[in-house]
């Protein structure tokens, strides 16, 4: 970085003055900032004899490379104000998230939202932040592995941790090799691990991330990671968090990748009794059987030597829609030395350039790990996979691809020794090359290539056709799944194009299956070969404001969610109504995938079924509400769901699929009846063909919620609400948007004693009235919770009476729920209203009323 950046402006601490002491205050300019400093000669580290003034030379020096992993990022800090002590007499810390009233106006700051209290933080954007850090004796300094983004809020996290700590009776050699092993498999996933010595006991890793996934997602990678490493080193690694197991052995901390978490940021100090610095370190460095912990003058020294081992990690942000290539392979020569590696490095920037033959080359590398490099010609380069176990050649299987930088074309001819030191170290020979025939190429997506190799090469001197799926739910961006495609085509391919042809199963190899649950891997399959559209809505009416004497169909209306369901390899995957991926929240719906082929898109209810055998949605909001697989797993045992199939959009026979949305009704129901069997948890009720009164009739003897009428004729129209669909309900039902509550009284005085609802009509959003009744004390607790967390000063909704206003504590109208009620009062309110729960399946936006005009007067 530039020395006039205001990243690494080193002028911190002033010269010596004559005759003036330097426990005096002192005015300095810091980055165009100015700071009073005192008590510089105040010792922080007695055992060193580290000063104040130690200190803020130490952060002015390491500034520029500190900055860069910190900027942004709210930062926590532990002051020793008295300085660390002695291992005997410990100084006092103080443990500081909000921002000092003493803090200078300058210093960059972020309010940020808990959940039951709000905090103002410091950013560390600059040197003069560092400065002032210094002067308060803020000497570590912690932050999340998220960033605030554009709009003030935080981002998703742009990096992964592992927290190697060891137990009694382990130390920092065995967290070095626990160190090594994590790499392994970071690296298998396509996630380059830096490593950092705390300064403290054990070693970070970092992996950077690109920003597409949640911190509840990292997290659950990062603990199978863990999981599966003490699984197969379980007398050097453990993923469980109790000390009574950590004795000799290395913890691996996988829960500082939650939102909420915070760890050391590298190049801090730590308050130990010597001026230890979490250090980011070369990995020749881990292997050092004499690695120990560096202190702040080491730092110092590496970084006037440039060595930053963890700058390829600073401030790295998503890049979304990446222009093709001014130079693609700026990376690739960045990671190569022409001097000291055999492999062509080009001088130039690639041009894209379109070949009348198109090439392909696999290449066998023994590296640190032997893999295969899968590389296809595209836009004048050699797009690059990595291959752990080599190209599947059998139909059955799917292996992990990560997608590396791109290379040369020169690089499909080489062979040869990448030398030891060197990026890729090891031996590299071709295993198969030829030409190849891009068929697909969704830039980050999708890409289906016929490969034509060598009558001797390792495919087989056959024609094989790949297809390469991004997953990035495992792991990253880099994460693809690479699968053999059924039916070897003929020399035409363009003749062989079917759709639907994948068979795209969940087996991957091993190591992957070891790293993701089986729930997460369902939610990996994101779609991209099948579209979930939004499901088609029906309209309310009465039984007497249609004439139901023409062709129409009956099927009874069910209790539940509206669901999406998709096969695709072997693989279910279920979308809200909103879109809303919910797949990992009903694993025993994975059955769907041995009733019905691969290219099936259904439409469903999911229920929840009493002891009566009847849908209740009470119990189905047991399940809505999970997220964690073990709260899930516990709750399938006593609240296991079931999917009611009742319409179908597209089936499949063999490698043909048969789109079905444009055909009518019946033969849709026909369609559906004859492509998906029914199971355990898989239902296809039947429609009835008699009148309206028969179906009400039979709605009423199972006690279900009444009767959804279907024109035979009607097409499928995702997401549209239809006359040609109507629901005729027994009981009223309306969903609602939750805009305030009453405070409880009596037993209820720690919850609350009503909700205010509201409806969107065609001037946007009417208060329709209170409900107070059909609440459990689980559910009232929840509510009150729930509720908290969007308060809000004004009410949303105009005109609401004096009356109903008082005492109110008003909430951003978001969160939807469900009532049951006798009817419509003249000015449109709901009477006697009773609670039936919680809609997360629905959005605000999706609220509108469920009986029309003619419904009753009331009704604005």
């Amino acid at each position: 970085m530039a020395k006039n950046s205001p990243h690494g402006n080193n002028e911190l601490c002033p010269p010596r003055r004559p005759n003036v002491s330097r426990s005096a205050n002192q005015l300095v300019n810091v980055a165009g900032h100015r700071l009073k400093l005192s008590n510089l000669d105040k010792v922080f580290y007695p055992d060193s004899g580290t000063t104040k003034a130690d200190v803020l030379g130490y952060y002015a020096q390491v500034a520029h490379v500190l900055i860069p992993q910190a900027a942004r990022r709210p930062a926590t800090r532990k002051r020793w104000v008295d300085g660390v002590g002695t291992a005997e007499k410990p100084g006092k810390v103080f443990f500081r998230k909000d921002l000092e009233n003493s803090a200078p106006d300058w210093v960059p700051r972020q309010i940020l939202m808990h959940k039951d209290h709000v905090n103002t933080y410091p950013l560390v954007n600059e040197a003069a932040v560092l400065a002032w850090f210094g002067q308060v004796a803020a000497l570590e300094i912690h932050v999340p592995q998220w960033r605030f983004g554009p709009d003030a809020k935080p981002a998703r996290p742009d990096r992964l941790i592992l927290d190697l700590d060891p137990g009694d009776g382990a130390g920092l050699r065995e967290c070095a090799e626990a160190a090594q092993l994590c790499r392994e498999l970071l690296t298998a996933m396509g996630l380059e691990a830096y490593p950092v010595t705390s300064g403290s006991k054990g070693i970070h890793l970092y992996a950077a991330l690109d920003g597409n996934h949640d911190s509840t997602d990292i997290a659950e990678v990062a603990h199978e990671l863990a999981r599966s490493l003490e699984s197969d080193h379980p007398d050097l690694i453990v993923s469980d968090m109790k000390k009574s197991l950590r004795n000799g052995k290395v913890l691996i901390d996988w829960s500082q990748n939650s939102e909420a978490k915070t760890t050391i940021c590298p190049y801090s100090l730590r308050g130990r009794t010597r001026p230890t610095v979490a250090a980011p370190r070369l990995w020749d460095e881990i292997a050092d059987p004499e690695l120990r912990q560096l202190e702040l003058h080491e730092v110092v020294a590496r970084v006037k030597q440039g060595i930053d081992p963890i700058s390829n990690l600073g401030l790295q942000q998503p890049v979304e829609d990446q222009p093709e290539a001014v130079d693609r392979l700026q990376k690739y020569r960045s990671m190569r030395d022409a001097g000291k590696t055999p492999e062509p490095v080009p001088l130039q920037a690639a041009k894209d350039a379109a070949s009348s033959e198109p090439t392909f080359v696999i290449q066998e590398h023994h590296a640190s790990r032997l893999h295969w490099d899968f590389r296809l010609e595209h836009s004048g380069v050699l797009v690059s996979w990595a291959v752990p176990k080599g190209p599947p050649l059998e139909h059955t299987e799917n292996r992990l691809a990560v997608m590396t930088e791109d290379h040369p074309l020169g690089y499909g001819s080489f062979e040869g020794t990448i030398p030891q030191g060197e990026y890729g170290a090891g031996t590299v020979t071709i295993w198969d090359a030829g030409t190849c025939l891009l068929e697909k190429w969704r830039e980050g997506k999708e890409v289906i290539a016929l490969l034509h190799g060598r009558p001797d090469g390792g495919l087989g001197g056959v024609l094989r056709r790949y297809a390469l799926i991004n997953t990035p739910g495992m792991g990253g961006a880099k994460n693809w799944l690479i699968h053999l495609m059924k039916d070897p085509p003929d020399t035409d391919p363009q003749t062989q194009k079917k759709a639907g042809e994948f068979d795209l199963s969940p087996g991957a190899d091993s190591a992957v299956n070891r790293l993701v649950t089986p729930t997460r891997r369902a939610k990996i399959w994101s779609g991209e070969a099948l579209d979930l559209p939004a499901p088609m809505l029906a309209t309310a009416a009465t039984a007497d404001g249609v004439d139901f004497s023409t062709s129409w169909s009956f099927e009874m209306k069910w209790d539940g969610m509206r669901a999406m369901a998709g096969v695709a390899g072997g693989t279910v995957r279920i979308a809200s109504r909103s879109g809303r991926d919910v797949t990992q929240q009903y694993p025993e719906l994975q059955e769907l995938a041995s009733l019905a082929a691969d290219g099936s898109v259904l439409d469903g209810e999911i229920v929840a079924l009493d002891k009566s055998g009847r849908p209740n949605f009470g119990l189905l909001q047991r399940r809505m509400k999970l997220s964690k697989p073990q709260d899930i797993a516990r709750a399938m045992k006593t609240v296991p769901v079931q999917l009611i199939l009742f319409d179908a959009l597209q089936t499949s026979a063999g490698s043909v699929v048969q789109p079905l949305q444009h055909k009518p009704y019946s033969q849709r129901r026909e369609s559906l009846l004859t492509a998906v069997a029914q199971g355990r948890h898989i239902h296809l009720p039947p429609a009835l063909t008699g009148t309206l009164e028969e179906a009400l009739i039979t709605s009423r003897e199972f006690q279900l919620e009444g009767v959804v009428a279907k024109k035979m004729e009607s097409r499928y129209l995702p997401g549209k609400r239809s006359p040609d669909w109507l629901k005729i309900k027994d009981e009223k039902h309306q969903e609602v948007i939750v805009i305030g509550w009453r405070k409880g009284t009596g037993s209820r005085s720690k919850t609350l004693g009503s909700l205010l609802l509201a409806v969107h009509n065609e001037s946007g959003l009417r208060y329709v009235g209170r409900v107070g009744t059909g609440f459990s004390e689980h559910e009232l607790q929840e509510a009150a919770a729930m509720l908290k967390t969007s308060e809000r000063k004004t009410p949303p909704v105009k005109n609401i009476a004096a009356t109903d206003r008082r005492d109110v504590v008003w909430t951003t109208p978001k969160l939807v729920g469900e009532v049951k009620y006798a009817e419509l009062t003249a000015d449109g309110k709901l009477r006697h209203a009773t609670w039936r729960g919680w809609r997360p399946d629905k959005t605000a936006k999706d609220v509108h009323w469920e009986l029309g005009h003619a419904q009753g007067s009331g009704l604005p």
